[in-house]
């Protein structure tokens, strides 16, 4: 039996199938480029005999149906997957279950409709993982599907946390508070940590840093995520992509007085052309990095900008926690930007957090240590898989 796990992101499809007896990966695959003029595919098979089997694809991919569509194609046509006997239960991945989903749950109809109820709250996500559920249950009907939410992990967070101080009446009637989002991934890589460790997971306090197009901190005290830095939508907090993080409110205010801007375009400024895109005009960090080694200002200036926020902002948890016993990296430049790494923990020595640049600068498979022997706080790599996630509460749920 196996276990089939979709990932929807706004403009791409990442898959897993796994087998649900040890859960090993029997194939990985991601779709990118949906809704442009052309789309691209990849699928990895693992095969006990021959290895790793590549396949490729470009097409026009129009929407999400459609990649769907092409996964289940690829899947079968490489025969990793054959009919629905063979599914045990789908996991998807839900960017923003609200305050009605704090676990994981069997789909139904109710639920869709719950999820689409939530798309204001995350409308570049939230559609696309409602085709992808709903696509999935036309194909394979009967097969049980699960929904994994990347805010369940940050339930725990308390009230004056989550609270932001406006009039208590919004949150009464509109629900406005921070949610957090990468949850899965947060709660992946701090439970691989704890483990690595040897230590109990109910008694680290652990500061966890998702740092990729999208970035995120979070805070985890014995298990329990008490704070994050993305709030009511993922804009809010570090310097992303794309996205701007945290800054003035009143900016909006006066940005619409002096220029015309309407909420729409608003939204797109601090969305679509803000972060390290709004200050350098690259959201690549491969490609700012190289900028920025050639002696280019404004690249230089965006890194600057994006190691100064995630400082901040580590500096705060470790004040939230009352000290660390643990920081983890994770993500595309988490786990892969050495420089990144080194300017974001710059200083802070005195604060517990002592680096080896040494041990930074290489490069392993795996769980790595990057700190100094004489750190009181532990420095680690861990490469998240938000996948294999949603695959154990997908067992775990279906039973």
């Amino acid at each position: 039996m196996k276990i089939l796990v979709l990932n929807a992101g706004s403009s791409s499809l990442k898959f897993k199938l796994f087998n649900m007896i040890d859960l090993s990966v029997l194939a990985t695959g991601m779709i990118e480029q949906i809704g442009d003029d052309l789309g691209h595919a990849k699928l990895t098979c693992n095969d006990d005999t021959d290895g790793r089997q590549e396949t490729e694809a470009s097409q026009v991919i129009p929407d999400h149906s459609s990649a769907i569509r092409l996964m289940i194609t690829l899947l079968q046509e490489n025969n990793v997957f054959g009919d629905v006997n063979e599914l045990a239960g789908v996991g998807h991945r839900v960017v923003h279950g609200g305050e009605d989903f704090r676990k994981p749950v069997i789909i139904t109809d109710t639920v869709i409709r719950s999820i689409r109820k939530l798309v204001p709250l995350a409308p570049l996500h939230n559609p696309a993982n409602i085709t992808g559920i709903e696509v999935v249950m036309a194909k394979v009907p009967g097969v049980p599907q699960v929904a994994v939410f990347d805010t369940a992990f940050h339930q725990s967070i308390p009230q004056h946390a989550y609270l932001y101080a406006l009039p208590y009446k919004l949150y009464e009637e509109y629900k406005i508070r921070r949610y957090g989002f990468h949850g899965t991934s947060h709660a992946y890589v701090s439970k691989k940590a704890a483990a690595y460790l040897n230590c109990s997971y109910k008694e680290l306090k652990i500061i966890t840093l998702h740092l990729g197009n999208g970035a995120s901190a979070a805070a985890i005290d014995c298990g329990q995520c008490v704070d994050t830095s993305m709030g009511f939508t993922p804009l809010e907090g570090l310097v992303m992509g794309t996205r701007s993080g945290d800054l003035d409110p009143a900016i909006l205010f006066y940005l619409a007085r002096e220029t015309g801007m309407d909420l729409g375009e608003l939204d797109n400024l601090l969305n679509k052309e803000s972060g390290l895109k709004g200050i350098c005009g690259n959201n690549d960090m491969r490609t700012i990095g190289k900028m920025a080694a050639a002696g280019d200002a404004q690249p230089l200036l965006a890194l600057e900008i994006f190691c100064y926020r995630i400082k901040k902002y580590i500096g705060a948890y470790l004040a939230v926690l009352g000290g660390a016993d643990c920081v983890v990296f994770t993500g595309g430049i988490g786990e892969n930007d050495t420089k990144t790494r080194a300017r974001c923990l710059q200083g802070m020595e005195k604060l517990g957090v002592a680096l080896d640049l040494e041990k930074n600068d290489s490069q392993i498979d795996g769980i790595m240590e990057i700190h100094r022997e004489d750190s009181l706080c532990k420095i680690l790599v861990i490469p998240t898989d938000e996948e294999f996630e949603i695959a154990t509460q997908t067992m775990e749920l279906i039973g």
